[in-house]
């Protein structure tokens, strides 16, 4: 008589647990919480990055723009909004410079506050030259 042998897929070891289908459903799960939240920090700094450009981008236009040209350069502050950013320029001398009065010409500190409306400020200090006041 001849004896059945039986097919390897019959065999009681063959194929996988159930424990072992569920140890690769953890590692499986695991793997893609993973990869999500490396995305959601990606995602988050994707936006920091392009509310920085705007509010540079901002800061750039009201300095173009909102800073009289020198012959009308004058000390005080301005204020202003553009595209829902609040602006602010403060013109005034440069702390520990001495003048000379030969001199008709004094650096003065441009500080431009840019202010998004999600509450994210950036500023820019600068240098402009400005005529001094005749004193007569």
């Amino acid at each position: 008589m001849p004896t059945v042998q039986r097919a390897e897929i019959d065999r009681h070891d063959a194929g996988f647990t159930i424990l072992e289908v569920l140890i690769a459903l953890a590692v499986v799960a695991a793997t893609i919480v993973s990869v999500g939240h490396v995305m959601a920090t990606n995602t988050r700094g994707v936006r920091k990055l392009e509310e920085h450009l705007v509010l540079m981008q901002t800061a750039q236009a009201v300095l173009a723009t909102a800073i009289p040209p020198r012959k009308e350069l004058t000390e005080g502050r301005r204020f202003g909004e553009l595209r829902n950013y609040r602006w602010q320029v403060d013109i005034g001398p440069i702390g520990g410079f001495v003048a000379d009065n030969e001199i008709p010409w004094s650096p003065e500190l441009v500080k431009v506050r840019v202010r998004s409306p999600s509450g994210a400020t950036i500023e820019l200090p600068t240098v402009r030259l400005m005529r001094k006041a005749h004193k007569e």
